[in-house]
């Protein structure tokens, strides 16, 4: 109610403004006033206030110079002009509503999260932790993978993700809820040596990625 009522206070301010300029011709300023004299009927119904019986142009109907049959009559077409736009309103939202809940029921409205906690495995040098989600039916993987850098001290290589090394697999949608099997996939690469028991430093390599190990669960 507060933000309805600030915006049609913001409308007015800048309407009046074009109202004291002058600079608006007779056709456009009696519109604007229409506009106007419109926008604070409304603004007073929707906060329960009296409804101001106008004119044809907007101006205030004088009880003492009006019959009282012309003021029950504009009386009824201001009543009914203003539950008109009520309604109107009433209708644009419930249309945006059912756009929005079409468009949600659109797109992924599941997901997975997962914190990893510690990496338990003896590598001997820096290693690629990678998790990711997979079809074993379909042989293939659903989602992309979730990558931690893994130290050879057993730490992760950016010290300040410690204890915080979270993610959400966003791309769950109905059809991926239909599927008979899920299964969740942690892939470890070591980066370094070719091999282990590599120690002739004129052979010494660094820096290449090697499949070590997999692990698997399955999620339903």
């Amino acid at each position: 109610m507060f933000r309805n009522v600030r915006h049609m206070i913001y409308d007015l301010i800048e309407w009046r403004s074009q109202i004291l300029s002058g600079t608006l011709p007779q056709d456009e300023l009696k519109e604007l006033k229409k506009k106007v004299t419109a926008k604070i009927d409304y603004g007073n119904r929707i906060l329960d206030l009296d409804l101001v019986v106008r004119d044809e142009d907007g101006n205030i109907l004088d009880p003492e110079q009006t019959s009282t049959i012309s003021l029950f009559r504009a009386h009824e077409i201001a009543s009914k002009q203003v539950e008109e736009r009520l309604q109107e309103e009433k209708s644009q939202k419930q249309n945006i509503d059912i756009n929005r809940q079409a468009k949600f029921a659109a797109t992924p409205s599941f997901a997975l999260f997962v914190n990893l906690k510690n990496v338990v495995c003896k590598i001997g040098e820096d290693a690629e932790v990678l998790m990711s989600l997979y079809d074993p039916l379909e042989s293939k993987f659903i989602s992309e993978n979730y990558l931690v850098r893994w130290s050879s001290c057993g730490l992760p290589k950016d010290i300040d993700r410690l204890h915080n090394l979270r993610a959400v697999f966003t791309d769950l949608g109905s059809k991926d809820l239909k599927r008979e099997k899920i299964s969740f996939v942690c892939q470890i690469v070591r980066v370094g040596r070719m091999e282990l028991r590599d120690n002739n430093t004129r052979k010494l390599t660094s820096g290449l990625r090697r499949p070590f190990g997999v692990a698997g669960n399955s999620l339903c």
